[in-house]
């Protein structure tokens, strides 16, 4: 009996351990996709602290990096290389402006945000070049309905 309930507790723990695991999030870089050319996809990604979200280099020629003045003042900026997947873990909660930096013009941007944002505000507020305003522009309207539906 006593192996029995040892076993349960460890059962137990195991998958309380297994649902506080960060969740991760793949986001494609591409050439083509099906909002257009030069995309994230998916471009608007709703995470809780502490998720980590992999840009993945689906198509050579892009990079992922925070858009200055698009993420928390207490949350640290992130570049990753041309051509490479880069792994990021949120851990404060925001607004994060992602680009490709050379295809921002052409609005290769994405929204992460992580937890309930303090920091919307600042984040529209940011000027955008080209394109990336129209695109963050949409991101920010859908912004409201995904956070509805993923209650």
């Amino acid at each position: 009996m006593r192996k029995v309930m040892t076993l349960a507790t460890i059962a137990v723990l195991m998958s309380v351990a297994g649902a506080a695991a960060a969740a991760e999030v793949e986001v494609k870089m591409l050439n083509k996709g099906t909002e257009g050319l030069m995309v994230f996809e998916p471009a608007l990604v709703k995470i809780e602290p502490g998720d980590i979200v992999k840009f993945v280099a689906t198509d050579k020629g892009h990079n992922a990096e925070s858009i200055k003045g698009m993420f928390p003042p207490d949350a640290a900026p992130f570049v990753g290389k041309n051509g490479e997947d880069v792994t990021v873990t949120f851990d404060k909660p925001g607004a994060y402006g992602v680009k490709c930096l050379p295809h921002y013009g052409m609005g290769m941007v994405a929204l992460i945000v992580v937890g309930t944002p303090r920091n919307l505000a600042e984040a529209k507020a940011v000027p955008q070049v080209g394109k990336a305003k129209q695109v963050f522009a949409a991101l920010f309207e859908k912004l409201p309905t995904q956070a509805a539906a993923a209650k």
